[in-house]
């Protein structure tokens, strides 16, 4: 049980905002409302009051830096993308938990057997009640607070300084959290334990090879294992970049968190970073943006490859049982749990199970779970069925065909290196949803930056030259957004 500090630093965290926003620019104070909550917040503790969705480590700072920019800063920001494809995937994404609700309004009972015209009811019965009229108000709400880094992210950080502001506080982030996670490493996982009162998940899953792995105030040491790897790949981007007045100290700084990054013992996060760091320190932008379109198309048709068996999942774990045994039973482990989650999904395909649980596969007797849903995609295709899962992956692998697509148009001096990366690490974040459900708040404001460079970009090329427009599909990633013309006339009116 959470104790007392972890309430009250829940409740002081909108005041460490507020100072943020009065001391900070506006980009920087939103980048830490959301890094810093993410980073210190207590997990599992929440305040939960009638009719709104509970507020925790993920509600909180996202709901106070919203109120806070508007207030403080007095920034406004359009709730709606410019682009049709985009608004599409955003009511998707909106409507899927609601219409859940609506259609799962049945009480799910275990615990009993049906016998004929008989029911023999055992000793303990499991009840998931129906979903209410309630829960679609709360799902409903909850789908626009999660949604408010990816909002305000579109118009305060798609500028390229703003994008570097990112993985610089990724990179100060990385070093503030490499002391407790060097920490837990030499003396155990117990940050969490000792501040806030309670282990947050499984102690067992945090040994690994004759060691520990740190999670300190994050959900799982996976979770911390890709915060380490985002940070070790944008201190290779600032490498690439330096002086050589500097480079020894950017050197020294990346070297540090790579390590950081290896002691995490996640063999995920190490892949992701032996796999880009060669492009971040030496391909040419367009080629990142190439390989992160890559890395969304994967994400994006991943189930339907899946649950068509055109992946050659069986093979992977065989192979993995001659080298690795242990990781290979962990591996077939997670595709027998998505097959039968799968399987249990499209009986309910298009709007999902709901909440509750519902999704999740249990003992007919003992109502006890007998499954693990570890993906984030088939938790989202589980509760909100194939219209959640293109609402939710939809919007989040738009920004990268976006701008691949963009900067295939402008010539190469013209393209700024910045976007290569944080492409890169938004895709790496797509393709760890596969495994994990690593989706935090930090994945929606990347989502919401290179959109909102991408609608800048589309709107910056009708502004200049409308006839380049003549040959793309009409009502585009920006149309009818308004522009800086003399007569008011938006995109899509100069694309004619």
């Amino acid at each position: 049980m959470p104790n007392v500090i972890a309430y009250t630093v829940l409740l002081l965290w909108p005041l460490a905002i507020w100072w943020m926003f009065r001391k900070m620019p506006p980009e920087r104070a939103f980048i830490w409302a959301i890094l810093g909550g993410y980073m210190l917040l207590p997990e599992l503790t929440e305040f939960n009051l009638p009719m709104i969705p509970a507020f925790d480590k993920v509600s909180i700072p996202n709901l106070t830096a919203f109120v806070l920019a508007i207030m403080v800063a007095r920034l406004r920001f359009a709730v709606l993308p410019d682009g049709v494809l985009a608004r599409v995937f955003l009511a998707l994404l909106i409507a899927a938990p609601v219409a859940s609700v609506f259609t799962n309004t049945d009480s799910l009972v275990y615990g009993h057997v049906q016998l004929g015209r008989m029911q023999l009811a055992l000793e303990e019965v499991t009840v998931l009640p129906g979903m209410r009229v309630y829960d679609s108000i709360s799902a409903l709400v909850r789908a626009i607070i999660l949604l408010l880094p990816f909002i305000m992210a579109r118009q305060l950080l798609a500028s390229e300084a703003a994008l570097r502001e990112v993985l610089r506080a990724l990179v100060i982030a990385g070093l503030i959290y490499s002391v407790p996670m060097l920490y837990e490493v030499r003396f155990s996982p117990q940050l969490h334990t000792n501040i806030y009162g309670f282990f947050q998940h499984d102690f067992a899953q945090m040994m690994r090879e004759g060691g520990f792995r740190p999670i300190v105030f994050m959900p799982h040491g996976l979770w911390v294992a890709f915060f380490a790897a985002t940070a070790g790949l944008s201190a290779l981007y600032f490498l690439r970049e330096a002086q050589p007045a500097e480079r020894l100290q950017k050197l020294a700084i990346a070297l540090y968190l790579l390590v950081i990054l290896w002691l995490c013992k996640s063999m995920g996060a190490r892949l992701f970073v032996l796999a880009l760091a060669p492009l971040v320190l030496f391909a040419s932008v367009r080629a990142q943006l190439r390989v992160a379109a890559g890395m969304a198309l994967v994400a994006i048709t991943y189930p339907l490859l899946r649950g068509a068996d055109l992946l050659p999942t069986r093979a992977v774990v065989e192979y993995l049982y001659t080298r690795w045994p242990e990781r290979a039973q962990s591996l077939e482990f997670r595709f027998d749990n998505e097959d039968l989650l799968l399987a249990h999904a499209w009986e309910k395909p298009l709007v999902g199970w709901g909440g509750w649980g519902r999704n999740l596969i249990r003992d007919p007797l003992s109502g006890e779970i007998v499954t693990i849903s570890d993906g984030m995609w088939v938790i989202v295709i589980g509760q909100y069925g194939w219209i959640g899962y293109l609402g939710t992956f939809g919007l989040l692998c738009l920004p990268l065909f976006a701008l691949y697509r963009l900067y295939r148009r402008v010539p190469k001096a013209q393209v700024p290196r910045v976007m290569g990366i944080v492409a890169l690490l938004h895709g790496a974040n797509l393709i760890d949803l596969l495994p994990n459900a690593t989706l935090i708040p930090l994945t929606w404001l990347l989502a919401g930056a290179l959109l909102g460079h991408a609608e800048q970009i589309r709107a910056r090329q009708r502004a200049e030259a409308p006839h380049l427009a003549d040959g793309l599909p009409r009502g585009g990633l920006l149309a009818g957004a308004r522009i800086n013309d003399p007569r008011g006339r938006s995109g899509k009116e100069l694309a004619r």
